[in-house]
């Protein structure tokens, strides 16, 4: 734990998946985990995810030492800093209107605006897949590189190409307190695929649910294994 800094995906990862972002729960003792977790590794312990930085502070307060929302795109490097953001290319006005108009005409689907891009969601409409797909495909095509499309949990998002969770890694190892520790990145889905890389590349671990802890809950037992509470043994916490 002395030599480990922790950067860890919300979504997924750190909670259940929830029909909606905004249905997400944070269970019971999550909260207490991350706090005994941060403690024992000297403050480096990082939230790298795809949603905006204010969200991650509504759902866990001030307990990550640092954030990294938007995939890298905006980052805060301590508790009360200011939030870097990367500078970033413009997205085309007529994908975001013909991105509605698709959306438009396929129930079930949702458009997501996103300061850098955007997100075509299918969760509801899993038949709609390959058309969204392929128009995202058709829009980045002509950027020779500055775009591309990421694949998600049944979605696809149009994002600048090189701003990712990798990036956002090793930013967030540059500076204290996770300078010089060896990262511990763990997360989902295959937008958390460039965290994994940066970790490893880094000297450090990159683990993936499910390959290697089944669910989200198994992965926050884990964590609690890890620091348990004082004059507690038992499997995640309970007496």
């Amino acid at each position: 734990m002395s030599q480990a800094a922790f950067l860890l995906d919300f979504d997924g990862t750190l909670v259940d998946i929830a029909p909606t972002p905004e249905a997400v729960i944070v269970p019971p003792g999550l909260k207490e985990t991350l706090l005994r977790l941060r403690e024992a590794c000297d403050g480096a312990l990082a939230v790298i995810t795809g949603r905006p930085v204010p969200q991650i502070d509504e759902f866990l307060g001030d307990i990550p030492f640092a954030v990294a929302g938007e995939h890298g795109i905006a980052i805060r490097h301590r508790p009360g800093g200011p939030v870097e953001r990367a500078a970033l290319p413009p997205v085309p006005t007529d994908w975001i209107r013909e991105a509605q108009d698709l959306v438009a005409s396929l129930p079930g689907t949702r458009l997501e605006r996103k300061v850098g891009g955007f997100v075509l969601h299918y969760r509801a409409a899993p038949e709609s897949e390959e058309v969204l797909k392929r128009a995202a495909e058709a829009w980045v095509a002509p950027t020779k590189g500055t775009f591309h499309v990421q694949a998600a949990k049944m979605a696809w998002e149009i994002r600048p190409a090189g701003i990712d969770k990798g990036y956002a890694v090793r930013l967030l190892m540059e500076n204290a307190p996770f300078t010089g520790r060896k990262p511990v990145f763990v997360g989902d889905d295959v937008t958390d695929e460039d965290g994994v890389k940066a970790a490893v590349s880094l000297g450090g671990l990159g683990l993936r649910i499910p390959a290697d802890f089944p669910t989200p809950a198994s992965f926050r037992s884990w964590l609690a294994s890890l620091v348990p509470v004082p004059g507690n043994t038992s499997p995640g916490g309970s007496k």
